[in-house]
């Protein structure tokens, strides 16, 4: 039943993504995979107050903490790594190739990663690419005074999971 649930939400998802492909940017954009899985993220972005190379003390962002939903259902979660994790077992670690600005100030960048590790037989087992599309909150930045303190800032993105 929950296969049945996620290949309804992705066919959705695909047509969905398909119609808004032109206004992806180029460093983000993805042409030559097949889409595996969209999630809605939501979650967290949490910053540290620590000291940078100058010495200032600032925010600096320590790790994502996020639901991953499909028609509102969790089917995972979403962690330091950056990590994605299905419901089923399997995860995937993403690095960063290519990056594009949010909507406004306040929003997370855009991103696509490639897959760096991945483990289980499941859902995410043949993803190679993530794209974090549609960002909305999670950017925080500033001073800050206490070293150690921590720092939550709401976020939702779409994630996008693909495979060659």
């Amino acid at each position: 039943m929950q296969k049945a649930h996620l290949l309804i939400a992705m066919t959705m998802a695909v047509a969905g993504l398909s119609a808004r492909a032109a206004e992806i940017p180029n460093t983000v954009a993805v042409t030559d995979e097949t889409i595996v899985l969209k999630v809605r993220a939501e979650g967290a972005q949490i910053y540290e107050c620590k000291a940078d190379p100058a010495g200032a003390m600032t925010w600096q962002f320590r790790e994502p903490i996020a639901t991953l939903l499909v028609d509102g259902k969790t089917v995972g979660r979403h962690f330091a790594g950056p990590s994605w994790e299905a419901a089923d077992g399997s995860a995937v670690v993403g690095k960063v190739i290519g990056k594009a600005p949010g909507a406004t100030s306040k929003d997370i960048l855009w991103l696509k990663l490639n897959v760096s590790d991945k483990r289980g037989d499941g859902l995410l087992k043949d993803v190679t690419t993530v794209q974090r599309l549609e960002t909305h909150g999670g950017n925080f930045e500033g001073a800050c005074s206490e070293a150690g303190a921590f720092h939550v800032e709401p976020y939702s993105a779409d994630y996008v999971f693909l495979k060659k």
